[in-house]
């Protein structure tokens, strides 16, 4: 477990990750990267991976096209 702090940035609150951090996530400055929210009500930090974006962009999709319905299932 790695622990860091949410400073102040201009407008905006930022999280600082070490180099051991970003090494054991195999990313580098000026890369991409994901926060999900996970089952458990966390945050997950993942790298980018372009399929994961595809499959997340197609669920969204799927979920505008049928809002309607799927508020009527829920």
């Amino acid at each position: 477990m790695f622990e860091t702090k949410i400073r102040k940035v201009g407008n905006s609150a930022v999280v600082t990750l070490s180099s051991e951090v970003l090494a054991a996530m195999d990313v580098k400055e000026g890369d991409s990267v994901f926060l999900a929210r996970s089952d458990d009500g966390g945050m997950r930090l993942m790298a980018h991976n372009p399929e994961l974006a595809a499959a997340m962009q197609a669920a969204e999709d799927v979920m505008d096209e049928n809002r309607d319905l799927l508020q009527a299932l829920a």
